[in-house]
């Protein structure tokens, strides 16, 4: 993982100490930019089931998607995209042409690589395919 963290007062004020509740655990911002990555690249647990009691997919996890940005060369051929999974503090997406989660809070930022093993690309192709 890489961090990129500001010396500025102001974001050290706001910041500092500042946790962040994800599933009942506190995580700084670098802690959940890693748990993300880590959970594109192991695949969801067993017991993680959809709303219909079935086995998670990719296309359950783009449900909880707070936007996507479709990246396409000129003759609108899908290459990528940016899914927003957090907003507001921090800013975090999961990029599937770069492999990488990338989180943004005030000046400081982080990444993280993942290898997809949850079909998350496929997933984002095809509902690009179907538009």
């Amino acid at each position: 993982m890489q961090c990129t963290v500001s010396q500025h007062p102001v974001d050290d004020a706001l910041t500092q100490g500042y946790g962040l509740t994800f599933k009942g655990l506190n995580m700084t911002k670098e802690n959940f930019v890693q748990h993300i990555a880590d959970t594109l690249t192991k695949g969801f647990d067993e017991d993680e089931l959809n709303v219909d009691g079935e086995s998670m997919t990719a296309f359950d996890y783009l449900g909880d998607a707070l936007d996507i940005e479709y990246i396409v060369n000129s003759k609108g051929e899908y290459k990528g995209a940016r899914v927003l999974v957090a907003f507001g503090g921090p800013n975090i997406w999961v990029n599937t042409r770069t492999k990488t989660v990338e989180g943004y809070w005030w000046a400081d930022s982080c990444t993280a690589s993942f290898k997809d093993n949850i079909g998350l690309d496929e997933a984002l192709e095809e509902l690009w395919n179907c538009r």
